[in-house]
């Protein structure tokens, strides 16, 4: 793996590629983290600029045009396209601001989703989709006459633009600017037929040459890998388990191959946003040193959900994606899943908040019908999710797998003690409760198995009852963890600067 980098921090222009930014487009957590990465490396005193496109549903409100069209040039056509201006929302007005530029095309982008569905990405679609939007920044930085010292793409959309910075694009004015590429989560890797390569702006030899074609299907993600100077994912954990053939979707060996150029940094949270001493959102303001508010919350939530309003009984919270990868299977398919065993052999009260696949939306809906000390709300809701965070005891994180994770973290913040599998991110923020010592900020497993998950569950519930004073001191030195951007833009520094001293190599 990699050494830590001896450096001198100079202030150096940052352009980011992304396919979604909070709060212009949102599906996940790469939505909270890039503008989020991108405000902290501003009040570093970086000039970073954002490139996303402009979705249907994007507010235009506060929104500049910039004047004239913006050319983008492909294999067939040239895509003519309006380039919006907006001002990324700052924390405060002492902050430096982070220019958002949104590529807007209504064939592209104007649709109601901002991926494809499957038949959309057999088509090939969305690699021309992201490849346009990824050529538009070459364009914007020649209209602007700005030309970035790094150039970050997040994710499998945005991997085309350093295809095209190691082959069309190599040449001035880009010629000194580094490429980092973010992987945020390996299992989506931008995987198209081999045909949907027409429409890339790039002849056989410079497809070759980029590393794009994977087993007889384009792969953007390896060819992210391969082109960029350096990589980055969003744990150092997470940066080993893909190295792994369990974790690594297919592509371990080519990031074993670029081992030496690989950095996990663990992601923050936005303090501001979630901070029990200031937060809005929530019934009662609470920290480290007082600790009442959070009971207050705790007896809100049993009130609103008419769960028996006991102090003394463990308040489970769970904020999560039904799907696979969350662990939801392992802890509630229907033969298999330990859910229904805690419900009945154990008194807790259960709080889940989430959707996803109908299949799990359909089985917690039925538990909870069954199950009095369950409650499970079919939606996601911002001030219900900070509610849950404030008012829980627990907090279970049962993943497959998990790159980073952000709930963990909140939680934290929150006094509420992880129940998780010690995976990714997860593992890095995380400090197993130690029975002898006290120590620990939470409750780990090592694998998400159905009776790992159950005795997670149930070592908590025993030091909950057990040995409140331990419970107590755990809490409090999980609310004084720092886990803001701050430390995560310093090693991003770190490797912008490692990137443009391997770039001026080249």
């Amino acid at each position: 793996m990699n050494t830590p980098l001896d450096f001198t921090t100079l202030p150096m222009r940052i352009l980011m590629i992304s396919s979604e930014a909070n709060p212009f487009a949102k599906v996940g957590g790469l939505a909270d983290a890039v503008p989020a990465l991108a405000a902290e490396l501003a009040r570093q005193g970086h000039d970073v600029r954002l490139v996303i496109p402009r979705y249907a549903d994007t507010d235009r409100d506060g929104a500049e045009p910039i004047a004239g069209p913006l050319g983008i040039p492909m294999a067939r056509s040239e895509y003519w396209t309006e380039v919006l201006e907006a001002p990324l929302p700052q924390e405060d007005e002492h902050t430096p601001p982070v220019r958002v530029y949104m590529i807007e095309h209504l064939e592209l982008f104007g649709g109601d989703a901002i991926y494809a569905r499957p038949e959309g990405r057999e088509s090939g679609k969305d690699l021309l989709r992201f490849g346009v939007l990824s050529r538009s920044a070459f364009q914007l930085c020649r209209k602007l006459n700005w030309y970035p010292d790094v150039m970050h793409a997040h994710d499998w959309p945005a991997a085309p633009a350093l295809v095209y910075l190691k082959t069309v694009e190599n040449t001035r004015p880009f010629d000194e600017t580094a490429g980092v590429f973010s992987i945020h989560n390996l299992g989506y890797q931008g995987v198209f037929p081999l045909e949907a390569l027409r429409h890339l702006p790039l002849n056989p030899g410079e497809m070759e040459r980029a590393g794009l074609e994977d087993f007889g299907r384009v792969n953007t993600v390896k060819a992210g890998i391969l082109c960029a100077e350096l990589v980055t994912t969003v744990s150092p954990s997470y940066a080993h388990d893909i190295q792994q053939p369990e974790h690594g979707f297919g592509l371990d060996g080519v990031l074993r191959q670029r081992a030496n150029d690989l950095f996990g940094i663990l992601n923050g949270i936005d303090v501001s946003l979630w901070s029990p001493e200031h937060d809005a959102l929530i019934p009662a303001r609470f920290d480290d040193e007082d600790l009442r508010g959070k009971s207050e919350c705790k007896t809100a939530l049993q009130k609103r959900y008419r769960l028996p309003v006991k102090a003394d009984l463990p308040l489970i919270g769970m904020i999560t994606r039904l799907v696979d990868q969350k662990g939801i299977a392992e802890l509630a398919d229907p033969g298999y899943g330990c859910l229904p065993h805690l419900l009945d052999e154990h008194e807790l009260q259960l709080m889940i908040l989430g959707t996803g696949e109908p299949r799990y939306e359909e089985r917690l809906t039925e538990l909870a019908s069954y199950y009095p000390n369950m409650v499970y709300e079919r939606m996601f809701d911002e001030q219900l999710a900070h509610l849950i965070e404030a008012a829980s005891d627990f907090f279970l994180m049962p993943s497959r797998y998990e790159p980073c994770g952000l709930n963990q973290m909140y939680s934290l913040r929150y006094g509420t003690l992880p129940i998780a599998t010690a995976t990714g991110g997860l593992r890095d923020s995380i400090v197993d409760a130690d029975d002898l010592s006290g120590s620990g900020t939470g409750f780990l497993f090592d694998r998400c198995t159905p009776s790992a998950i159950q005795h997670g569950v149930e070592r908590a519930i025993a030091t909950y009852h057990g040995d409140p004073a331990k419970l107590d001191a755990m809490r409090r030195r999980g609310m004084r963890q720092d886990f803001s951007w701050r430390n995560a833009a310093r090693e991003y520094e770190r490797v912008y600067l490692r990137a443009l001293q391997l770039r001026m190599r080249q």
